[in-house]
This record gives C-alpha cells, sequence and structure tokens, in this order.
C-alpha cells in the first residue's frame, strides 16, 4: 500500500480482550438457510470475517443449484447477484455489497494487493466494473473491502493477521497455483504488508477435493513428490491440502494455527460444486472481510 494510507492504519479495537486467539476455529452454521463454515470468535473478537459457502440456500436452477457464486460458468446472472446478496446478508455485510472485489481465476501464482481503489470489481455479474485481472491471491488490509474468491474442487485459503493491524489473503490454489507455491507466496506477502511475524497468521482452509477422489497421472504425481515431502511416494493420489498444509509450515505458520474443513467436495456434491464430478457445475466460495472501525 501507498506509505501515506499505511500512516492511517490503526490496529482493530476488540470488544474484550485483546489477546489473539489460541487457535482458529471454523464452525459450521445455518444463517437465513444457507450452511457457511466460519470463525465466530474471530468476528466478535477483531471484527474479521472468514466465511467459506456451501451449495445450498440460493436461487440458481440446475446444474448450478442452487447458491452458485460464479458469474463465468453459464449461469443467470440475475441468480449470481441474488446469491452474492444472500451470503453477504448472511455475514452482516448487506451494507457493503458494492464493495465485493473478486478475481479472473486463472490457475497462476499472481498474488494482487488490493485497496479502495479496486472497490466493486467483479462485485455483480453482469455490469459494473469487471474481476481484476489474472489473479488467483487477493490480500488487502482495507477496512470495509470484503473479498471473495470461487472454486469447486480446489483449495481456498483465507489468512488472518490481527496485529499488528489487520490483513486478510484469500487463494486459489489448483494444482497449477499449489505446485508454483501460491500459498506460501501469499504468506510472505502478508508477512510484508503487515510486518507481523509467520506466527502470527491465522489460516483457514477450505472444502476441497480429497486425496480419496483426486488421482492424477503418473507425471504430475511425480512433479508434486520432487517438490513437496508430504506427498507419498506410493500411487497417484494428489492430497493438495497437505500441500498447502506444508507450504504454510515452511514459511514458519504453526501448524495449532490452521484450521481445516475436512470435507471432500468430489465425495459430497450434494453440499458442495465439484468440477471433477460434475463438469457444468457452479462455484462456492470463499470470503474475507475486516470491519470498518468505529
Amino acid at each position: 500500500m501507498p506509505g501515506a494510507a499505511r500512516t492511517n492504519r490503526r490496529p482493530w479495537t476488540t470488544r474484550g480482550s485483546c489477546t489473539l486467539p489460541d487457535k482458529p476455529t471454523i464452525e459450521r452454521q445455518n444463517l437465513g438457510g444457507l450452511r457457511v463454515h466460519t470463525d465466530t470468535r474471530l468476528r466478535v473478537r477483531h471484527g474479521i470475517t472468514v466465511a467459506f459457502t456451501e451449495r445450498t440456500g440460493g436461487t440458481s436452477e440446475s446444474p448450478y443449484a442452487s447458491l452458485n457464486l460464479a458469474a463465468h460458468v453459464g449461469d443467470d446472472p440475475d441468480r449470481v447477484d441474488a446469491n452474492r446478496d444472500c451470503v453477504l446478508e448472511a455475514l452482516q455485510l448487506g451494507d457493503l455489497r458494492g464493495q465485493l472485489v473478486t478475481a479472473e481465476q486463472v490457475h497462476c501464482s499472481r498474488v494482487r494487493l488490493v485497496d479502495a481503489s479496486d472497490a466493486g470489481s467483479g462485485a455483480y455479474a453482469a455490469t459494473g466494473r469487471p474481476p481484476l485481472s489474472a489473479t488467483d491471491a487477493l490480500i488487502t488490509e482495507e477496512p470495509g473491502l470484503p473479498l471473495i474468491m470461487l472454486y469447486a474442487d480446489c483449495v481456498p485459503v483465507v489468512m488472518v493477521v490481527v496485529t499488528p493491524f489487520p490483513a486478510i489473503a484469500i487463494v486459489h490454489a489448483g494444482w497449477r497455483g499449489a505446485l508454483a507455491g501460491i500459498v506460501g507466496k501469499a504468506a510472505r506477502s502478508l508477512i510484508d504488508l503487515t510486518g507481523a511475524q509467520a506466527s502470527d497468521i491465522l489460516s483457514y482452509i477450505g472444502p476441497h477435493i480429497g486425496a480419496c477422489c483426486y488421482e492424477v497421472d503418473a507425471q504430475r504425481i511425480s512433479q508434486f513428490r520432487s517438490a513437496f515431502a508430504t506427498i507419498s511416494a506410493v500411487g497417484c493420489r494428489l492430497d493438495l491440502g497437505a500441500v498447502v498444509r506444508e507450504q504454510l509450515a515452511s514459511v514458519g505458520v504453526l501448524a495449532s494455527a490452521v484450521a481445516c474443513v475436512d470435507s471432500c467436495t468430489s465425495d459430497q456434491t450434494d453440499r458442495f460444486f465439484s468440477y471433477r464430478a460434475s463438469g457444468v457445475t457452479g462455484r462456492h466460495a470463499a470470503l474475507g472481510a475486516i470491519a470498518k472501525g468505529d
């Protein structure tokens, strides 16, 4: 961020204790008919919203039924916008609807810093500003600027820094981005932005395809075995979640500061969208937002 913007940043004033949570937590909640995985304590104590959506509770019709949040998959744009409205209202962020920022995800390793000048980029499916181009990780320290990225098997990762001031990063980690180290790159960018230590980062890994369902060819598994110690030397099943956790650990993020949604999108298509299982389908989302100060 420009130096002038940084000088105006102040630490978030919490309701109660300013002590960091011992570890992040993820709870599955029913919010107005939507199924959302979120950390309520983080929002209450630090004014930061982290959420992963499921596919139920929206307005879209098959094959996008029902809470499709992506504008690029062929769904009716009005239904996509209605679904986004529902999610933001459920998360008590409805007043920030026009500020929403998303990206054109292309399975790359580009990390982009987002500020107030980007507000509304990709917020609406058929009108307004386009999504930020060719980007698979977004970072912001800007209050009142919700970020959203979209998934149907790839790994959603949200990273949060509370101190010295709030900042969030959202990463879309498909196999190409994971192999290129996008999660570690985003974590280092978050550290550079905030001056925090890696041990200050709280990380959330959302629903994604598991090794149980993700079989790849011998060449691809060989690439991952060469780059990541956690990939088994036996078989051709790829555990992208393990790759993400290894990248976080390599930067210095504590294992105790990582919370995971242990659900396989390809195995639970009643709850999540899965491109591998379904082909034409919708997208669920990871969302992060920093509340405006008083």
